[in-house]
């Protein structure tokens, strides 16, 4: 079975920093075409029209947090099967277990090393496809 191609990434994030080295880490490092969003609502947004391949989504945001916007993206038409990974600091075995049981294919800790976000990021589309 082929692996779908991977080049549209909604990355979620309100940080502007992490939003930054991480939009740069994916164009210029993974030559991905990437739509930042600083917040859920700005991504339930922008989603239908974006289509995105992958959502990378913070967990913990202001007003909407990820696995709220997790939520409501598997509530849009758009967005229902779109494979989302989770950003995070909070990465003990019980909080990633949690997040995969909302409907997360992966987690990838924060802080995350910028020229390893593409690989990471490839191997769990690669695992989730496979």
């Amino acid at each position: 079975m082929s692996i779908p191609p991977l080049n549209r990434i909604l990355f979620v994030e309100d940080d502007p920093d992490i939003q930054a080295v991480g939009q740069l880490a994916l164009e210029l490092v993974g030559g991905f075409q990437v739509m930042p969003c600083s917040s859920g609502h700005e991504a339930l947004r922008v989603a239908p029209t974006f289509a995105p391949d992958l959502i990378l989504l913070d967990v913990m945001m202001p007003v909407m947090d990820g696995p709220e916007t997790l939520r409501q993206m598997h509530a849009l038409e758009a967005t229902r099967t779109t494979p989302v990974i989770f950003m995070t600091a909070k990465v003990q075995r019980h909080e990633v277990e949690q997040y995969l049981a909302l409907g997360a294919v992966n987690v990838i800790a924060k802080p995350f090393d910028p020229m390893q976000l593409a690989s990471a990021i490839r191997e769990i589309w690669a695992t989730y496809h496979g």
